[in-house]
């Protein structure tokens, strides 16, 4: 695999990628088990299967860029092959500027210590110094509405309000790519308002996003690209409102 030397023109650019994953069959816990499973004929041990195959787009700087799919398609595997968690079986990614995943509620945080602690350590992931963070501490707080939680520890905090914070403590970084995956679906209408005026302003900045999501409405109002995905490959990849028709007919844009 090569390098990452995507620009900044064209942040992030992948080619014929594929990721292989391991699938955990039955697992035993004693003889007897391992006994039965065998007369049954059972399958035990793992397995592995192609999560994304062969999958290759290209996203220019400020582009809103939706991940579309039904459950199992392969989306949060490939944000996270985008942020670099994941590595491609095959193919390539590259990737230009600080990276910012909302992958999963939580993600990259500890739950023993409080929001503002939790803050700097997510901002250091991020390259950003310690007084930085703390400089931004008062207006993360505002964002999330946590201005009287961020003493406490997040293992205390509900799932609204993990997500709430993570959102605004990548959002107030200021990265060049952020990766989201479904954190819009968390929250009220007031919070969600708020999130939409956030990536609106990031992107005029020229923050490139990658969104996931199952909200159609959203992807044809605000996306300026999609991608489909099914069982792991490219169904359709265009303009949204195309690619919202293909998803929803089952068939290809």
């Amino acid at each position: 695999m090569q390098p990452a030397i995507a620009t900044e023109s064209c942040p992030i650019d992948v080619e014929h990628l594929s990721v292989t994953l391991r699938r955990e069959q039955r697992r035993v816990r004693s003889l007897r088990e391992y006994m039965v499973a065998r007369v049954q004929g059972t399958p035990l041990g793992a397995s592995w299967f192609d999560a994304l195959h062969d999958v290759s787009f290209a996203i220019e700087r400020g582009e809103l860029f939706a991940i579309v799919g039904p459950n199992g398609a392969g989306k949060t595997t490939l944000l996270r092959t985008l942020a670099g968690i994941l590595p491609p079986a095959a193919g390539r990614v590259r990737v230009h500027g600080t990276i910012a995943p909302l992958i999963e509620l939580g993600a990259g945080f500890d739950p023993e210590l409080t929001g503002a602690e939790n803050l700097e350590l997510y901002a250091s992931f991020l390259g950003v110094a310690r007084h930085a963070s703390r400089s931004r501490r008062g207006a993360v707080a505002e964002f999330a509405g946590l201005t009287d939680e961020m003493f406490v520890p997040v293992k205390n905090y509900s799932s609204g309000m993990v997500a709430r914070l993570g959102f605004a403590v990548a959002t107030e970084i200021r990265p060049e790519v952020l990766l989201v995956d479904e954190v819009l679906a968390v929250g009220d209408d007031e919070f969600r308002s708020r999130c939409a005026e956030r990536i609106a302003s990031l992107r005029a900045a020229g923050t490139t996003i990658v969104l996931v999501t199952h909200d159609m409405r959203l992807v044809e109002e605000q996306a300026d690209r999609a991608l489909l995905l099914e069982a792991g490959r490219v169904r359709a990849c265009g303009a949204p409102a195309e690619v919202v028709a293909a998803y929803r007919s089952g068939g290809t844009a």
